[in-house]
């Protein structure tokens, strides 16, 4: 579907156009005279790309190219392209137009300075009409000359009288003062991956011709929102849809102007509703009108999971006096309400068990939903290589993993529109930041100014996309950076407070709540929410910040904590309203590591291994990072120690790979864990409604906290995320400080749900073990959105008696239950297991579990069997040459097996080259006990 709607958004705003030239079909030059390079470019591109297809770099990715490269971030290029077949002609005005210059450029046509640019995320645009009169050259040049991103913002930061900021307040990964760019932050580096500082015209661009009585719509802005709605606050849900349309043109809309609108259902393609757009302001440049749409004649967008996701085409056309249409834009929207909801607990809620404060949850068409999902950061560290399909692939994971939401996270980029367009299809909301993280910024007019017209056009772009779910100001503001100047520069709060209040409530706030009525705003990405909202106020928020009443709950919560020895302690893990992103790094697959390591430094402690570590980072450029890369790498070295049976194995590359694997273990034991523990909330006074672990993926081949790996494969995170987003779950939650576990059914439905859970305990060789009486089958009955205890073990008091021999037994819960899934009539069934051990698995007393699998032909699944003993992270994989070139998402994977159980798995495929034929006879299947293997 995406491919359609790529079609349609293409043939927006060419009515009336003389000549649109796209840049990318032009023969372009990249040139550095200092190095006496001279190579074909692309548009778009970055410098690297063109680079490495010339050969004149190796891969970026591989290896330590991140340090051997820097000298291409701290050089200075120049983009040349050849341009024929313009018209010459005196009643045409001639554009440049480009939808991304990355970042600094100096923009020359026919030899003449035509603009200087300073941000990535802005669209611009030039009027070169005199400068092509007067141009005698042939072929035509148009050049545009990029200076090196660190080395101005050096410049910057080192002018008289320049803002500085106290020490911790702005992190510098790699490449210092990023704080005085508009380019994505993490291009000079990040805890997560490299600091390329690329260059280049990243996005489109287009030479635009007109004659004097025409325009060309350069951006466009659709609103849909119920009558009377309200930033941040719920709308009446039985109002009618309102339609604001406002577009931005190159060119002058001439007086007397009007608009009409034509609005189809995508699938179909039949007409839904038409009219003329009322209430028409034309500022020339602008042209903006709004229509009152009956909302019995649309249907609803839904997330996945929580309904269709029915999806509209609206036509708007700008039209003279005389009746000749001017301009047509056409973008694919749904009719939805997505609010995120900061309100007071109202009294009747917590006379029902809810916390008093104020919420922190979204609301999807007035109700609300338990969000679940993960963050995503930049796909890339060059973003034209992340193309629509490979988004697909992504989003593909994410739905397969039952994700409904992705926080884009600030210091990246702003999502294309064919990833919004894939979200609107596959029902993925996305929660998107301003460009923005971990750092205090300039406050000086000029760059609120950039920013301001940076957020003005994002805002516009993205807007219609039914996937947007929010815009957070910025990444960890008000719970870093203001929090680090409370806690160490008391004395100057006051004067970071009011920078703060500049940019992201003065400055960034009015470009969303201007633009749109239909989407939600909050300055950081976690905090505790508004203080107040009062829209007769020129700023209506007021945030929160330390105004807390003992006993109540506010806001989001964010939660990091690197020793393992607390990883499973459920008091450790913050109380709030909502779980943004918590997170633990692990090694990607040995697959992965061969890409981008040599042969000979496939080791866990490799200096390039070490290298590519960038937790902790080096803060400045610093290229033999140990001393910080060690304490990463050893972070996750003492976790596999503490909780598993750690490798070692005398084949080495074995030895490696299995250690890779065990960090992976901990890294979704510990992320289960939480995501449990939160999703019980949605239960318990604080009322949780969202879990969003870091991250979703990867940037490059390192040690991370992605739960899928650059190549698109999943690590043993993404198939427990899958298994604990399940709508209807059971969870075993211990108390480590009263050794009290507690058995919880878990609900996100919008119905209650009624089941039977058989709890009990196993032994390792396969044997019910009578521990307490608690065990047997449990009738239960779950609320709509809630959470229901199901049983209660004291393992402290158990564990004194002969009753419980820790290392000896597995607690093990199934659970069946039936529902309706939200928005249908039909009953489904829900199935869920899940377990408990009372010792570490590094004590416990293991035996071989004896598995087999084998693939049956006749279904095409995969069948484990556990033959001798109770499995636990049972991992099903491919042989590892296959696996260098088919990469599958199998059905479900690192689950529990008891003795003589059998479990049939299906699979997909993620990619491969189909050279591997016959992989499936040769898959395999362990466990957690393998790594007492030499």
């Amino acid at each position: 579907m995406y491919y359609s709607a790529f079609l349609v958004s293409l043939a927006a705003s060419t009515v009336g156009a003389v000549n649109i030239f796209d840049l990318s079909d032009t023969t372009w030059t990249l040139e550095n005279g200092d190095r006496n390079i001279s190579v074909p470019g692309k548009v778009p591109s970055h410098v690297h790309l063109d680079l490495l297809a010339s050969q004149v770099i190796e891969d970026p990715y591989y290896g330590l190219n991140d340090f051997n490269l820097r000298w291409v971030a701290l050089s200075n290029w120049t983009y040349t392209g050849q341009l024929s077949g313009l018209s010459g002609e005196r009643n045409i005005n001639t554009f440049l137009l480009f939808n991304g210059l990355d970042t600094f450029a100096d923009v020359r046509f026919c030899s003449q300075p035509v603009a200087s640019t300073n941000n990535q995320f802005r669209q611009y645009f030039f009027n070169v009409t005199d400068i092509l009169s007067n141009c005698d050259s042939s072929p035509l040049e148009l050049q545009v000359e990029f200076g090196s991103a660190p080395t101005i913002v050096d410049d910057i930061a080192n002018q008289p009288g320049q803002e500085t900021w106290p020490w911790l307040t702005e992190i510098p990964f790699e490449f210092p003062n990023r704080q005085f760019m508009r380019k994505e932050q993490s291009d000079f580096g990040w805890d997560w991956g490299p600091a390329f500082a690329p260059a280049g015209i990243w996005q489109k661009a287009w030479i635009v011709q007109l004659s004097e009585d025409e325009v060309y719509v350069r951006n466009s802005l659709f609103d849909l929102y119920r009558e009377g709605q309200l930033n941040n606050l719920p709308p009446d849900q039985t109002a009618n849809w309102v339609l604001n349309a406002s577009l931005d043109v190159i060119g002058v809309v001439p007086e007397g102007a009007n608009m009409n609108y034509k609005i189809t259902d995508f699938t179909t393609g039949k007409e839904v509703g038409s009219g003329d757009l009322v209430n028409i302001t034309n500022h020339g440049d602008v042209i903006t009108g709004s229509a009152v749409l009956n909302a019995k004649d649309y249907k609803l967008w839904w997330p996945s999971g929580l309904g269709s996701q029915d999806l509209y085409n609206i036509t708007v056309d700008i039209v003279s006096e005389s009746g000749k249409t001017l301009s047509s834009v056409t973008k694919r929207t749904g009719f939805r309400t997505i609010v995120l909801n900061m309100g007071v607990v109202s009294d009747e809620e917590v006379s029902k068990g809810v916390a008093p404060g104020n919420h922190w949850h979204f609301e999807v068409n007035g109700q609300p939903f338990y969000a679940k999902g993960s963050n995503f950061i930049p796909p890339d560290a060059f973003w034209p290589r992340v193309t629509p399909a490979r988004i697909q692939q992504l989003f593909d994971s994410v739905i397969a993993g039952n994700q409904n939401m992705l926080r884009v996270w600030s210091s990246g980029a702003y999502s294309p529109d064919f990833m919004y367009d894939i979200a609107d299809e596959m029902g993925i909301l996305l929660w998107s930041e301003f460009q923005f993280g971990d750092a205090f910024y300039p406050v000086d007019p000029d760059f609120l100014e950039n920013t301001r017209l940076e957020a003005v056009y994002q805002v516009r772009r993205i807007n219609h996309h039914p996937s947007l779910a929010l815009w957070a100001g910025g990444n960890e503001l008000e719970s870093g950076m203001l929090l680090i100047v409370q806690l160490l520069y008391p004395d100057m709060y006051d004067k970071y407070l009011h920078q703060y209040e500049t940019l992201f409530l003065d400055t960034l706030l009015p470009a969303v709540y201007g633009n749109s009525r239909s989407i939600s705003y909050t300055p950081s990405s976690t905090s505790k929410g508004y203080l107040s909202l009062n829209f007769s106020n020129p700023i209506p928020m007021t945030e929160r910040y330390n105004n807390a009443t003992p006993g109540s709950i506010y806001g989001d919560t964010d939660y990091y904590n690197y020793d393992a020895s607390v990883a499973f302690n459920l008091s450790t893990y913050p109380v709030g309203r909502f779980a943004n992103e918590f997170g633990f790094h692990s090694m990607p697959s040995i697959n992965s590591w061969k890409q981008a390591v040599a042969p000979e430094d496939l080791s866990f402690n490799s200096t390039t291994v070490l290298l590519r570590n960038h937790h902790y980072p080096a803060f400045g450029l610093n290229t033999s990072n140990f001393e910080n890369s060690t304490k990463g790498m050893g972070e996750m070295t003492i976790a596999a120690q503490m909780y598993y049976p750690v490798p070692s194995k005398t084949e080495p590359l074995a030895n490696f790979s299995a250690w890779i694997h065990t960090t992976q273990i901990f890294q979704a034991d510990f992320y289960k864990s939480q995501i449990q523990f939160y999703r019980a909330g949605s239960g318990r006074p604080e009322h949780q409604l969202g879990s969003l672990y870091w991250q979703l993926e990867d940037i490059w081949q390192a040690p991370t906290w992605a739960g899928i790996e650059y190549d698109g494969r999943w690590k043993v995170l993404h198939y427990v995320a899958k298994d604990i987003y399940q709508s209807v779950i059971v969870s075993p939650q211990w108390n480590v400080s009263t050794g009290i576990l507690q058995v919880y059914a878990v609900n996100d439905l919008w119905d209650e749900v009624k089941g039977t859970a058989s709890i009990g305990w196993v032994g390792w060789d396969g044997s019910v073990k009578n521990v307490s009486g608690e065990a047997g089958d449990v009738d239960f009955t779950i609320g709509a959105l809630n959470t229901t205890l199901l049983a209660t073990f004291n393992i402290t008091e158990l564990a004194s008696t002969s009753a419980l021999n820790a290392s000896d037994v597995v607690f093990i819960a199934n659970l069946t239950a039936s529902g309706k899934p939200p928005n249908t009539e039909a009953t489904k069934t829900y199935m869920h297991t899940n377990w408990f051990t009372p010792t570490p698995l590094a004590s416990a007393a293991l035996v071989d579990p004896g598995l087999t699998v084998e693939h049956d032909n006749s279904t095409d699944e995969f069948v484990v069997r556990a033959e001798k003993g109770t499995s636990i992270w049972t991992w099903v994989s491919l042989d590892e040459d296959d696996a260098d070139d088919v990469i599958i998402a199998f059905d479900d994977n690192g689950f529990l097996l008891r003795k003589g159980e059998e479990k049939r798995i299906g699979y997909s495929t993620i990619s491969g080259s189909g050279q591997r034929a016959g992989w499936q006879d040769r898959v395999g299947a362990s466990s957690i006990w393998d790594n007492t293997l030499p």
